[in-house]
């Protein structure tokens, strides 16, 4: 926790504040009092969210159905006001570690009896979220608490409020609520959601919890690489005990309709547990190793020192301290517009249940990054006439490109998502609307946000971009001294054309006579999904080279890179590649003789002689196609 500054308000609403707790991507938290001495987080809307009138709207009805929700193993609301210039919600709060915590720093992998407690009280928790009409959206280890008396969950509900200002679950920014890891194959996929989703990644946060490791790796190897493995690869589940398997695998189907449902599988761990929850989730007995127990007790005690003294002193295990977003100016202190005050009275009880910083984690950028610059677009809408998906070369041929532009824009949005393909970088981002031409026939988008950048940190806002109509289908864009013609294409959550989805292969003894069998093999998987995605997966088998003669080494290397979906139409279109470290040789490394070639960045299906085949070249200048052939 951090000392209060200059900037922070004395209090919130009836609600005493005691220090900073962080900052998330939906607003900054404090720690606070009510005058009966309950203590509390307090989370504040950033100013940018609070000047959206459908955020209020939406952030309104969440507080509402979390109302509902709040229970044990869930979050009690204890005070909201959602009609302030600055918005507030007041959760309880729980002294307890998270378990990314305790198991990543503290502990390490959690007992059998110890998991199947957890299963039990998490799902019965889910149940009730789901039954409010909710879906997490995030349940992550950070986001799961343990406390003396069984697990709690966080930060669930209001993302959806976040979630349906900004684009919705999926943009063409390649934006989807989530976090690296913990996904659903639902949400890397961009689709709708629903409650089996929530499943899914408790699944996978009972995999970590008893093994110490997510099923599908970590971003270490690259996020999107780690997300196709979410999509389409089986979990990792070696270590997993095996009186869990029959809990942990029914939970990470591909297919939604194959898991159980929360309830299902709160029932399920009761059944296999010597000590059975109550059916509020609560389990009977001691549930924790006594390590963890006795590190409850030092935390309880720290924040007792807390009473009426905001000094600085450790991250309250409540909130993942690492802050999502740049530090805000904290609540406006202007006089705030008329409105109507809501305390939503909680029961008296032991220290409840945080709101955590990071109620918005967003999946296509690496936690730490999330975009909050945008702002609004002033509140003026794009002319209907622009709404859609339009895409063309900046510079190059159209068959051919060597710049390629996509801007995507929904039916009565204020923004435009944008994707610019270069040979070396891959830039997604963000615009908002400043003026709109008297005549309808153009726009002027400022004001961008740079949402992921391929390699990192290659990619910078564009100033300015002017959209000017000249027929139903087709539009010009300029930004400085760049234009090109962008022509319009499909949108939405599935834009690869059916053509290219499948698994294609290249074998060196069928194109090129007498060459060694093993001179090359590849083979490329093309999934569905929508633009920002990771839809491609290249896996290279070539011969190792030494890396100071150059000969081969008589061993056979594997490399496997993730590329994501850039454009679709004509030709697909992926960005730079990124290496899978997990499913590669270490000897597949950039600036070796052995590194993986240069990305298949465009992409057409063609007939070559009478026979379908994918044609794949680099991106830019070199137009020399790769041939593979269908496998299925």
């Amino acid at each position: 926790m951090e000392a209060l500054t200059t900037e922070d308000p004395a209090t919130i609403g009836p609600f005493r504040l005691l220090g900073r707790l962080g900052t998330g991507g939906m607003g900054r938290v404090y720690l606070a009092r009510s005058a009966g001495g309950r203590t509390v987080a307090v989370k504040v809307v950033h100013p940018e969210l609070a000047a959206q009138d459908e955020f209020r709207r939406r952030f309104a009805r969440e507080v509402a159905a979390l109302e509902k929700v709040g229970g044990t193993g869930t979050t009690p609301v204890l005070g909201a006001d959602t009609e302030a210039e600055a918005p507030w919600v007041a959760i309880g709060y729980v002294a307890g570690p998270s378990l990314k915590s305790v198991v990543g720093a503290e502990y390490g992998p959690l007992p059998p009896a110890t998991v199947r407690a957890l299963t039990a009280g998490v799902a019965r928790a889910l149940e009730r979220v789901h039954a409010a009409g909710l879906i997490h959206r995030d349940l992550k280890p950070a986001n799961v608490l343990l406390a003396v008396d069984g697990p709690r969950i966080i930060d669930f509900g209001i993302a959806r409020a976040v979630d349906t200002v900004t684009d919705g679950g999926l943009t063409s920014t390649g934006a989807v609520v989530g976090s690296p890891g913990f996904m659903s194959p639902e949400q890397v996929r961009g689709e709708r959601l629903t409650p089996a989703s929530d499943v899914f990644c408790l699944g996978s946060v009972l995999a970590y919890a008893a093994t110490g490791r997510a099923p599908f790796g970590t971003a270490d190897s690259g996020v999107h690489a780690m997300m196709f493995r979410i999509a389409h690869d089986e979990p990792d589940l070696a270590g997993l005990p095996p009186e869990l398997d029959g809990l942990v695998r029914p939970c990470l189907a591909k297919d939604p309709a194959d898991r159980p449902t929360a309830g299902e599988l709160a029932a399920a761990a009761d059944e296999a547990s010597d000590a059975p929850t109550a059916h509020d989730g609560a389990p009977h007995g001691t549930w924790l190793p006594a390590e963890v127990l006795a590190g409850l007790g030092r935390h309880a005690a720290r924040l007792l020192d807390a009473d009426g003294d905001p000094t600085p002193t450790d991250h309250p295990a409540a909130l993942d301290p690492r802050a999502d977003t740049p530090a805000d100016p904290g609540p406006d202190r202007r006089p705030r517009r008329p409105r109507r005050r809501t305390l939503l009275a909680g029961a008296c009880a032991a220290l409840a249940l945080a709101l955590g910083g990071t109620a918005l984690a967003v999946a296509y950028w690496p936690e730490g990054d999330a975009p909050g610059g945008i702002g609004t677009g002033g509140g003026k809408e794009v002319p209907a006439a622009f709404a859609g998906a339009w895409e063309g070369a900046v510079r190059g041929a159209a068959d051919h490109p060597q710049e390629t532009l996509r801007i995507e824009i929904g039916p009565g949005d204020t923004t435009a998502s944008y994707s610019n393909l270069t040979a070396d970088r891959l830039c997604l981002g963000r615009s908002a609307l400043t003026d709109s031409g008297s005549d309808g026939r153009s726009i002027t988008l400022t004001g961008s946000d740079v949402t992921l950048s391929l390699p990192a940190e290659r990619c910078t806002p564009a100033p300015r971009h002017t959209l000017t109509l000249r027929s139903a289908q087709v539009l010009e864009w300029r930004s400085g001294t760049a234009s090109a013609t962008l022509r319009k294409v499909e949108s939405g959550p599935e834009v690869v054309p059916d053509r290219f989805v499948g698994t294609w292969e290249r074998k060196a003894e069928e194109e090129v006579p007498d060459t060694p069998p093993d001179l090359y093999d590849e083979r490329l998987v093309i999934t569905q999904g929508p633009i920002g995605a990771p839809v491609l997966r290249l896996v290279q088998s070539n011969p190792e080279l030494d890396e100071e003669t150059g000969e081969r080494t008589g061993r056979t290397l594997t490399c496997a890179s993730t590329g994501v979906l850039a454009g679709s139409g004509d030709l697909v279109l992926v960005g730079p590649l990124q290496l899978d470290a997990d499913a590669s040789d270490r000897e597949c490394r950039q600036n070796s003789l052995n590194a993986a070639p240069s990305s298949p960045g465009v992409l057409r299906v063609e007939r070559v002689d009478g026979e379908e085949r994918l044609l794949s070249a680099p991106f830019g200048e070199d137009t020399s196609y790769a041939v593979f052939a269908r496998k299925y």
